[in-house]
C-alpha cells in the first residue's frame, strides 16, 4: 500500500478476462495508477494477472465519494471506453467497505 489506511475505508475489486494483445494496454495500466496515486482520497492498489490473462486489482479509497470522482476522471472514463471496446473480454467491478483489518 502507498499510504496509511485506517479502517473503515473502501476497496474498489475490478476483476477482469483480458483480450489478446497489448494494443497499449501495458502503457495505459500504467499511467492510470500513476493519475489514481494523485487522486484525493486514494490510498494504495494492490494487482496481479495470470497467464491466461484472468486479473484483479483491487483499489483502496478513503470514501465512495473519492471513488465516485476517480470514475468520472477524464483520462479515466477514456481507459474505460478503451478496455470496453479493446483491452477486456469481460469484467467486474465491486465496491466494498473495509471495516476491519489484520495481518501477519
Amino acid at each position: 500500500m502507498s499510504r496509511e489506511m485506517s479502517e473503515p475505508y473502501y476497496a474498489v475489486v475490478f476483476t477482469s478476462q483480458r483480450s489478446d494483445g497489448d494494443n497499449g494496454y501495458g502503457n495505459m495500466a500504467d499511467r492510470m495508477e500513476e493519475l489514481a496515486r494523485e487522486q484525493p482520497g486514494f490510498l494504495g492498489v494492490e494487482s496481479a494477472r495470470d497467464a491466461s490473462g484472468a486479473g484483479i486489482t483491487v483499489s483502496y479509497w478513503s470514501s465512495l465519494e473519492a471513488i465516485a470522482n476517480w470514475k468520472k476522471h477524464e483520462a479515466h472514463q477514456v481507459a474505460q471506453e478503451k478496455g470496453k471496446q479493446t483491452w477486456y473480454e469481460n469484467y467486474k467491478v465491486r465496491i466494498c467497505k473495509v471495516e476491519r483489518e489484520y495481518s501477519f
